[in-house]
C-alpha cells in the first residue's frame, strides 16, 4: 500500500515552525505603579522600548486598554544582519489589572513576511525592595525570525534599558 500525500501537506511540511516559552524575571528598586506606568505612558514606553540605535523608527503608536493596539514600525540601519529591513510589531492587549499584570498579543514581520506571533503576560509583584517583574513570553517562530534565543535575549536588553531609561 503506498501513502499518497497531498501537494499542500508537502509544502507545509518544508515550513519550520519553533514554538518556545520563556520566562524573564527582573527586579526594580520602584514601586509596582511606577513600573507599571513605564509599560502603560505611550511617551516612556517609546524611551526604552522603541527608541534605539539599530533602527530608525518610522511610527509608533499605543492605545493602552483592554483590545487597544500597539503599532511599532522601523527600519534597521546598517551594521545589523538584516540592515535596510522594515520591521513591524502589532499587539493587541487582552488584559491589564492596573499595577498588576499585562498581557497581550503581538505579531511581528520582517519586509511583509511573518517572522513570529507571541503571547506576552507582564507581573508586577510588589516587595520590600520595590517591584519583581515576572515576563512570559509564548511565542512561534517562523522562518527568518532570528528563532526564540535572539527574541530572549531582546527582551532581556529592553529590560535593562527600562531601568536605565523607562524609570526615570
Amino acid at each position: 500500500m503506498t501513502l499518497t500525500i497531498p501537494q499542500e501537506r508537502n509544502l507545509m511540511e518544508k515550513q519550520s515552525v519553533i514554538h518556545n516559552t520563556f520566562v524573564i524575571e527582573r527586579n526594580y528598586p520602584h514601586a509596582p505603579e511606577r513600573v507599571f506606568a513605564a509599560f502603560a505612558d505611550p511617551a516612556k514606553k517609546r524611551r526604552w522600548f522603541v527608541d534605539s540605535r539599530s533602527h530608525d523608527v518610522d511610527n509608533y503608536e499605543m492605545d493602552f486598554r483592554v483590545q487597544g493596539k500597539e503599532h511599532f514600525c522601523f527600519r534597521f540601519k546598517p551594521g545589523v544582519p538584516v540592515a535596510g529591513l522594515t520591521c513591524n510589531t502589532d499587539s493587541t492587549f487582552e488584559d491589564i489589572v492596573p499595577n498588576r499584570r499585562i498581557v497581550f498579543v503581538s505579531s511581528m514581520t520582517i519586509a511583509d513576511k511573518l517572522v513570529s506571533v507571541a503571547l506576552g503576560t507582564l507581573e508586577f509583584l510588589p516587595t520590600d525592595k520595590g517591584t519583581d517583574l515576572i515576563f512570559t513570553h509564548q511565542g512561534t517562530f517562523f522562518e527568518g525570525s532570528g528563532g526564540p534565543e535572539m527574541r530572549q535575549q531582546g527582551w532581556k536588553t529592553l529590560f535593562d534599558k527600562l531601568l536605565a531609561e523607562g524609570l526615570q
